[in-house]
Parts: C-alpha cells; sequence; structure tokens
C-alpha cells in the first residue's frame, strides 16, 4: 500500500540551501578573516624592525657587506627573509612593504593548509581537525601579530605550524607521509635559523609528550633530524660567509647587548604572561577528566617552553612573547573544541576566554617598543624639506627613523639602525661602579660606534638630522661629543614635534 507524504512546497529547496549555505560558512570566516587582517596591515604603522630589515636587504643587494657596511646584531637569516621581498618589488616597481606582506600571507595560507591536510589525513587524529581549528590557527596567524606582523618570532611561527601537527599525530601513534615530514623538518630547521634558542620552545613541547608517553621516540623522528640538518647547513654557511658575525658582533652582544634587560619582576608583570597564562589555565580548566590529552599537552609545553624563551631573552619587547601567546591560544582552542557538545557552559566559557585574551593579544601587539614613535606627524615637516631626504637621527630607538625613511622615500645615512651602543653604555654605567677591564670594552665599543657614524656623515652628508629628546636627552649626548656636534653645526631647527628636534642644513 503506497503512503502519501504531504511535503511543504519549497521545502527541499530550502533545506538545500541551507547545507549550501552551512557549507560556506567557513570559507565566508576565512575570507573575513583574511579582509579585517588586509585591512590591518593598511591601518596599522610599520613595524619599526621590518622596515629597517627591508632597508638592510636592500642595501646587501646593492653590494654592502652585512656586518661591516651595514651593522645588525641578528644572524643573516633576519635579512635574508626579507630579500625575496625586494627583489620581487623591484622587478615589479612595487613597494617592498606591499610585497613582503604579499609573501608572508602566503606562508600563512601555506602553512594552515598544510597543517590542516597533515591532521586531516590522520586517523589517529580523525574528528579532531575542522573548520573551528584551522581558522583560529590563521587568525593567530594573520589578524592576531597586529604590529607585530613579518617579525622574525611571527615567520617563524608560520614555519613552525606544520612540525606541531605533525607531532600531534605521532604521540598518538599516527604516520604520516613523506612531503609531510619533509616539509615539517624544514620549517621547524627554517624557525630555528632566525634565533637557535627557539629550539627551547620545540624541545619542551616534545620533552613533555615523550615523558608522558614514557618514549623517546618522538625525539628521534625524521623531521627532528631533517631540522638539525637545516640548522647545522645554515651555521656552517653563516661562518664561512659571514665570519665578521662571530669576529665582531657576537662579542659586542656578549658585552654589551645581553647585559641589559628588564627586572624578573617586570617580566613577570607584562601583559604577555598575563594573557598566556589566562589562556592556559582556561584549556586546563576545560580539558577532559583524566589524564591530560597528549595534543593538548604538547600545546601547552610548547607555549611554556617559548615563555621560557621570552625570559631568557630578558627585553620584555610584544613580539618577543608571540610565540607563547599563539601556542597558548591554540591550546585553549583546541581543548574548547574537544568538549561535549552538551557541555555548554564550558565551552561558552572557552570561546569568552579566547575572545578576551585574543582581543588583550592585539592591543598588546600593536603596542610594539617604537610605539611612542609613530612617526607620522614628522612626515608633513620633513617632505617639505624636499624630496628623498637623506636622513640621520640621533637616537637609540629604533621607531624614530624607521619607517620614517621608508614612508618619505628618502636615504638612511647611517650604518646601523640606531646608538644603540651609546644608549646600552649609558645604562650599564648606571647602575654602579664597574671593573677597569669592563671599563676599557665599554669605552671601545662606544667609541667605534661614534667612529662608525662620523664616517657615515662624512661619506653621505645628510638633509635631515633629528634630534630625540623624548626617549632620552640625546641633545646632551652631543654637547658631550663635540666632534659630531661638530659635523652637525650647520644644520638648523625647523621644528621640533613631540620633543623630537627636525634640523636642516642651512643654506
Amino acid at each position: 500500500m503506497a503512503i502519501n507524504v504531504d511535503v511543504e512546497p519549497g521545502l527541499i529547496e530550502r533545506r538545500q540551501g541551507a547545507a549550501a549555505t552551512l557549507r560556506l560558512a567557513p570559507w565566508l570566516a576565512l575570507a573575513s578573516l583574511f579582509a579585517t587582517a588586509l585591512i590591518m596591515r593598511h591601518v596599522l604603522a610599520a613595524n619599526a624592525d621590518v622596515s629597517w630589515l627591508l632597508t638592510v636587504a636592500e642595501r646587501v643587494l646593492d653590494g654592502q657587506r652585512l656586518y661591516v657596511d651595514v651593522i645588525e646584531t641578528n644572524p643573516p637569516m633576519a635579512v635574508l627573509t626579507y630579500i625575496p621581498g625586494v627583489v620581487i618589488a623591484r622587478a615589479l616597481g612595487l613597494p617592498a612593504e606591499m610585497v613582503t606582506d604579499g609573501l608572508v600571507f602566503v606562508a600563512i595560507f601555506a602553512s594552515v593548509a598544510l597543517a590542516a591536510r597533515i591532521v586531516r589525513d590522520s586517523p589517529v587524529l580523525e574528528g579532531l581537525a575542522g573548520w573551528p581549528l584551522a581558522l583560529l590557527g590563521f587568525a593567530v596567524l594573520a589578524v592576531l601579530p597586529a604590529k607585530t606582523f613579518g617579525q622574525r618570532e611571527h615567520i617563524a611561527v608560520v614555519e613552525l605550524l606544520p612540525a606541531i601537527a605533525l607531532y600531534a599525530v605521532r604521540i598518538r601513534g599516527g604516520r604520516a607521509p613523506l612531503w609531510a615530514v619533509i616539509a615539517a623538518g624544514f620549517g621547524a630547521g627554517l624557525a630555528m635559523t632566525f634565533k637557535p634558542h627557539f629550539a627551547i620552545g620545540i624541545l619542551c613541547g616534545l620533552t613533555a609528550v615523550a615523558i608522558q608517553a614514557r618514549s623517546w621516540r618522538i625525539l628521534f623522528a625524521t623531521e627532528n633530524f631533517i631540522a638539525a640538518a637545516v640548522v647545522a647547513a645554515y651555521a656552517l654557511w653563516v661562518v664561512v660567509v659571514f665570519p665578521e658575525l662571530l669576529s665582531d658582533i657576537a662579542p659586542l652582544a656578549r658585552d654589551i647587548y645581553v647585559l641589559v634587560g628588564a627586572s624578573p619582576i617586570d617580566m613577570v608583570k607584562s601583559p604577555a604572561m598575563l594573557i598566556s597564562a589566562a589562556a592556559m589555565f582556561a584549556a586546563l580548566v576545560l580539558k577532559r577528566p583524566g589524564r591530560i590529552d597528549s595534543t593538548l599537552l604538547l600545546l601547552l609545553a610548547t607555549s611554556l617552553g617559548f615563555m621560557l624563551v621570552f625570559f631568557l631573552q630578558r627585553k620584555g619587547w610584544p613580539y618577543h612573547s608571540y610565540p607563547m601567546i599563539v601556542f597558548a591560544m591554540l591550546a585553549l582552542g583546541y581543548a574548547g573544541a574537544r568538549r561535549e557538545s552538551r557541555d555548554r557552559a564550558l565551552r561558552l566559557f572557552a570561546l569568552a576566554t579566547l575572545a578576551i585574551t585574543f582581543i588583550q593579544s592585539i592591543v598588546w601587539f600593536n603596542w610594539a617598543f617604537d610605539k611612542a614613535f609613530d612617526t607620522r606627524p614628522l612626515w608633513a615637516s620633513i617632505a617639505q624639506l624636499g624630496p628623498h631626504p637623506r636622513i640621520l637621527a640621533i637616537t637609540a630607538e629604533p621607531g624614530l627613523g624607521h619607517p620614517l625613511v621608508r614612508a618619505l622615500q628618502g636615504s638612511w645615512v647611517s650604518r646601523q639602525q640606531g646608538l644603540w651602543v651609546a644608549s646600552y653604555v649609558r645604562n650599564i654605567r648606571s647602575r654602579g661602579p664597574l671593573d677597569p677591564q669592563q671599563e676599557v670594552k665599554l669605552d671601545r665599543y662606544a667609541a667605534r660606534e661614534r667612529a662608525m657614524l662620523i664616517e657615515d656623515i662624512k661619506n653621505t652628508e645628510p638633509t635631515v638630522v633629528l634630534i630625540d629628546n623624548f626617549s632620552d636627552n640625546w641633545s646632551a649626548w652631543l654637547r658631550d661629543n663635540p666632534d659630531i656636534a661638530n659635523l652637525l653645526r650647520d644644520y638648523r631647527l625647523v621644528t621640533t614635534i613631540n620633543d623630537i628636534e627636525v634640523r636642516a642644513k642651512s643654506p
């Protein structure tokens, strides 16, 4: 006997439309996040370090020798990573900043896609991969960085994400295809070439899950040997090609740079610590009863490892905290996604905590250590002095000259980012008496910096001189260094903005 069932007209079409909308929703969310990230790149001031490193990359491409003709305290990868953007920008006639941002976005999409594919193709993580975690991964890489976008820590985390995904598969007994092993190994290796101590963050995560599993097998996975090979080849190349890094820059960093930093109390009080602690605590609250999930442990331990790196660097700068915050948020997102749908209150708690810490992080990263030197108020005054200015800044603050000089299509007179040696020497001496040997070292480093500045001024006469009395009394420093002051005696005061003197050569 046939049974007739009346179907409301249009019901099937409406259900099909709803299903199509649900399928499109994740892609629309991804597009919205990408649009937000693009808008932020347009609205936020450029990062001082990224701007400076683009200038260094241009100088190296023009034939200047890194660590000789242009001084940088970071390993070569800090410069080399920006060279592709400069090369492409020159070929296309586009701003290097725009092309570099585009390359970073390409890397972000590739990293998230690789990580998602690694997890999706693993049967041991079936049901754990999905759009919510993929969208969170994209958000923490593309939107969260704010003014930290394109910094070395940011790029390192982008490179490291596929390795973390592969580790999550391995600790559950899964296997991965060769392409995933190679991608993860090279990514982790490249991340460590920026700063060798990034290995601490990776090792903390691997050690924690190895202890939990009572097996050290994951430490000897193939991707780790690939990463080690990348780092070893890079180190050998640096020794051969850039001997000045070891002979000149390393002693300078040892004797001055590492001696100046924030106090342990200030580091603990940093907003980065509050944000990371809140995210990790919430992740632990959300974990399922019983033994901690191995993937959650991996993310939390990796975050703690990068927290240790943050403390070891002792500067307290926002971009140094980016890796630990990212992995803490990924842990929170993962823990929230793992809760059963009936745990509505806990899932809402996870979403609220994630939203709050995400917004706090954006504010923190937008602060940046050069926040006081959003130099856009100076642009109009300097632009009136003529096109393509040759700019010299008497300051240790990196945010004063950069990105100002690039925004005005000018050139930077000095071979280094700022007079940081003079500033650090004053800081060290302000703590109390030093032994005679250390005094001699400090005098030698300060004298070398002054000699380089004098040579740079004579080789490339600046058209504009900025004297910073905002971050410190650099006018007094000039009075204490008459050899440099005499070179600048013919520069007249044009204006003073935020205690920054703008001087130009008298006609």
